[in-house]
């Protein structure tokens, strides 16, 4: 069953403090989004470590219930 996009922002947004999040449903399905995600503790960061941040706020939701997920991060 497709994650709910209010659930992926929710989660996103009480893992990383401050985080600003758009999703976009990419196909149409429920299934496959785009997350831009902006917070401040990405700052000084490397990419991967920024999207290991918003991996670790989904929990063992990726590959699961959330299928697929574009990442673009960035720092204020």
């Amino acid at each position: 069953m497709p994650m709910n996009a209010e659930d992926i922002t929710r989660l996103i947004m009480a893992g990383i403090d401050g985080a600003e999040v758009e999703l976009i449903d990419l196909a149409g399905d429920g299934d496959h989004y785009e997350a831009i995600v902006t917070a401040e503790a990405f700052r000084g960061l490397t990419r991967i470590k920024q999207h290991q941040l918003v991996y670790a706020a989904l929990g063992n939701r990726m590959g699961g219930e959330l299928h697929a997920l574009k990442l673009k991060t960035k720092a204020p």
